[in-house]
């Protein structure tokens, strides 16, 4: 039973047949949303110069190939899943490269190294900096890609079947590392959004909300994934924590686009690259989303083609063929 299920069985059974997709299958699409919408971001964050430099097009070309390349491997795996799964790992691969090498040179831009000692770094260095922890969002998503590309048997063990018979043990399950991630997401989203916030001096005391709604949702899905046995109550906390994500996030989206406008409402194209990063916000539904989607678990492949006796016949009978659902919902062989 999934873990939504267990919360609450009529919201499971409409979200079966509102989306009847497997969880891995919705993290790699969005996987592919989020390549696309930080490509989208990263254009209007290094065009705010007015000069985009050779290499700061870099993310911005490659979050629109990246995400056309995991729907291209998405379509592949109906029929081939292990070239698929291949495909798909390289382009994640990567996107975490692109963030790291992302955040490296946005600390290096955060720095005064000919300063004196003690003053090469500071908060307010920090905070008018390019945003330190705005790239690793390609590394995140290059993660959390990875996990939902490589079928994992037995559900809930941590155990990857990789190309031929090669296996890779995890110390945590799909789930707990998704849980992982998305307290890391929500932690990265919510010190990217105080250090916005504080180039404004925090003069509007609403823009605390967004802060402890991340913090919140930041420590509840750390302790979520910590937990072995999970109880309806815990289920019920992270829920509420990321559908207040998801809240802050559209309402914060509307607010920014609202500032965006001038006075009488019109459209200024300069307004939305200097102003308010009306995308930024997002992120918070965006991570309330992943959140959300963990809640689905790995059982939800027997909608679309697991059997539920292959476990069975696999106890029985260790050496017949088993069938190993995937992420697309096609079955594969194993010897």
């Amino acid at each position: 039973m999934t873990l939504l299920a267990e919360l609450s069985p009529p919201l499971e059974h409409l979200r079966r047949h509102l989306l009847p997709l497997t969880r891995d299958q919705l993290m790699l699409l969005m996987a592919a949303i989020n390549e696309l919408f930080l490509g989208i971001d990263t254009y209007l964050a290094h065009n705010i110069s007015g000069t985009i430099r050779p290499f700061e097009w870099i993310p911005i070309i490659f979050g629109p190939v990246a995400a056309a390349l995991l729907l291209l491997a998405g379509l592949i795996a109906l029929r081939r899943r292990p070239l698929a799964s291949s495909v798909a790992s390289v382009v994640l691969l990567t996107s975490i490269v692109v963030g790291l090498l992302g955040a490296f040179f946005h600390w290096r831009r955060a720095l005064l190294p000919n300063a004196l000692p003690g003053e090469q770094i500071s908060v307010d260095l920090l905070v008018w900096a390019p945003p330190i922890l705005g790239p690793l969002t390609f590394s995140l998503t290059g993660l959390l890609g990875l996990s939902a590309a490589w079928v994992e048997q037995p559900p809930d063990s941590g155990v990857l079947l990789l190309t031929g018979r090669r296996k890779l043990a995890l110390p945590y399950s799909k789930t707990q590392a998704y849980f992982f991630m998305v307290s890391m997401g929500s932690l990265a989203t919510v010190i990217s959004s105080v250090l916005d916030h504080a180039r404004t001096g925090f003069v509007n005391p609403w823009l605390w909300l967004p802060t402890a709604v991340g913090v919140f949702a930041t420590v509840v899905a750390a302790y979520i994934g910590a937990l072995e046995g999970r109880r309806r109550a815990d289920v019920a906390v992270f829920t509420a924590a990321m559908v207040l994500m998801i809240a802050v996030g559209v309402v914060g989206a509307v607010l920014h686009v609202l500032d965006d406008l001038t006075a009488a409402g019109a459209f200024v194209a300069e307004r939305f690259i200097r102003g308010a990063p009306f995308l930024a916000p997002l992120l918070f539904a965006n991570m309330g989303s992943l959140g959300l989607f963990v809640l689905m678990g790995p059982e939800d492949g027997k909608a679309l083609g697991r059997r539920p006796t292959d476990g069975a016949a696999r106890a029985t009978n260790p050496l017949r063929p088993a069938s190993i659902p995937t992420a697309s919902g096609m079955p594969i062989r194993q010897a």
